[in-house]
């Protein structure tokens, strides 16, 4: 059993990918090929966003929309405690400081009440100039927008959508990808849309940003590589995993409603024995991982892998608590979610190709394990 099946994806569509990248190869254009532009505009098709700007990998996805807007040095962004490392990290890289918010107890997205109450402490304080929100759509569930959008528009901050898990989630009919003022994502394989190696993108509706965005991701390039009019990074794409990820994507939507049927089934399964995800009326999660909670997790979690069944702790530490982190501003109030989480916090095997013989096991093992310890 797998916890993601990389293999059963690959195997139905083993004959488009290896006619895709054989063309690759075969035409040599493993920079800024046709493929790149062309994958740029079915994802921005899919997501309903007017500019997809590909990149070399989700962090430079996060990192590149700070440079663009000059966030930096005595600057205050906004992000989650409880995610990985590089929604915060970038901060810290353009500059700029991370401030520590907690999340919300059953979505695990940015909790807005506290996010607001931050703001305040940080304008109160006077040594940071608060200049951005990178709200996360955590395990592929969109963050609250109508209410983060309604905070940034009265804060004047610059909204970061952290979409790294959430390709292929919605809410309120509007695709993850097109929320806040541009989005981030990123393409490492175990991602609901992936690629065979490292990879990301970022999508806006703003052309000017857009086409800073480009400059930067190009070494900064003007007119052409040579005319450097900003600092810049080297971020592209590869052709190769543009015309790996074409072949995923035309998949992608059938693949989704897969998703939706595994959480539907582990939700009616388990939702009596253990806290089950959460899904928000009108939100459609990419499932990018399938969470539960229990007081005995170190124990549930050895009695699965003796049973043969894999399971992953995302995150057994929060931000604000890592050696890395520890020395920048937290919320008023604490973090008292993001601390008790990596105690009780459980993801279980998600993937499309998951079988319903796979899932009741699962299901089957956790119910006789939880009914034996209560």
């Amino acid at each position: 059993m797998h916890f993601i099946d990389l293999g059963a994806q690959r195997e139905r569509i083993s004959g488009k990918l290896d006619a895709a990248i054989a063309k690759v190869v075969r035409e040599g254009k493993y920079i800024l090929g046709p493929e790149v532009a062309e994958f740029e505009k079915r994802l921005a098709d899919y997501v309903g966003v007017e500019h997809v700007i590909a990149c070399a990998n989700g962090t430079d996805a996060l990192l590149m929309p700070l440079m663009a807007k000059g966030i930096g040095p005595g600057d205050a962004v906004f992000c989650p405690s409880f995610t990985f490392a590089a929604t915060a990290e970038v901060v810290a890289l353009a500059g700029a400081e991370p401030v520590f918010i907690d999340v919300d107890p059953d979505t695990y997205n940015i909790n807005v009440e506290q996010l607001e109450a931050a703001i305040a402490a940080v304008r109160a304080e006077g040594r940071l100039q608060p200049k951005a929100i990178i709200p996360v759509d955590l395990f592929g569930l969109a963050a609250n927008y109508t209410s983060l959008s309604a905070v940034a528009a009265r804060e004047g901050l610059f909204v970061i959508e952290d979409a790294a898990q959430s390709i292929g989630g919605k809410r309120d009919n509007a695709m993850c990808g097109a929320f806040g003022d541009v989005a981030a994502t990123s393409f490492y394989p175990a991602k609901p849309l992936g690629c065979y190696g490292d990879g990301g993108a970022m999508f806006t509706n703003d052309g000017a940003l857009a086409e800073v965005l480009r400059s930067v991701l190009f070494h900064g390039k003007g007119e052409t590589q040579y005319d450097n009019v900003r600092i810049g990074l080297n971020s592209r794409l590869d052709t190769i995993q543009a015309a790996i990820l074409i072949e995923k994507l035309a998949i992608l939507e059938d693949e989704m409603e897969a998703r939706q049927a595994v959480a539907k089934r582990y939700a009616s399964g388990l939702r009596d024995v253990v806290k089950v995800a959460v899904m928000p009326e009108g939100s459609r999660s990419a499932w990018a991982q399938y969470a539960i909670e229990t007081k005995n997790r170190d124990a549930l979690k050895a009695h699965l892998q003796a049973n043969g069944i894999p399971s992953v702790i995302y995150y057994v530490k929060p931000l604000h608590l890592q050696v890395a982190y520890e020395r920048y501003m937290r919320a008023p109030g604490g973090l008292p979610v993001s601390e008790t989480l990596p105690k009780n916090i459980l993801c279980l095997p998600m993937h499309p190709y998951l079988s319903t013989a796979d899932q009741d096991r699962i299901i089957g093992t956790i119910r006789e394990f939880q009914e034996k310890s209560a």
